[in-house]
């Protein structure tokens, strides 16, 4: 992974974090919103223009790729390099939690 990508993507932003965990399996646009809604209970809402945004950004980046068109709806999957970039965000998270249980918060 080079620096570009360290430097662009960790820390992650929330849309960013949960994009790519919802397309460890294909999906289009308007599912993530559906399913990041639902993981968050309704916390976080991600607009057309943001997810659009990050989607096109995130293939550019290699990321995530472009599958397949269905009902003019584009399906996009995590690639090898989005896995290994949301492993180094569980990471920093898991590191967080055990530093925030540690000093008994």
């Amino acid at each position: 992974m080079d620096s570009h990508i360290r430097k662009v993507y960790v820390p992650m932003t929330e849309t960013g974090f949960y994009i790519l965990l919802c397309l460890q399996k294909p999906m289009h646009g308007y599912a993530i919103v559906q399913k990041v809604d639902s993981l968050t209970d309704g916390v976080v809402r991600i607009g057309a223009g943001t997810l659009y945004g990050s989607l096109s950004k995130m293939e550019k980046d290699g990321l995530i790729r472009f599958m397949d068109e269905q009902d003019k709806r584009k399906i996009y999957q995590i690639t090898e390099l989005g896995s290994d970039v949301l492993a180094l965000e569980k990471k920093r998270i898991e590191r967080m939690y055990r530093n925030l249980e540690e000093v008994g918060q």
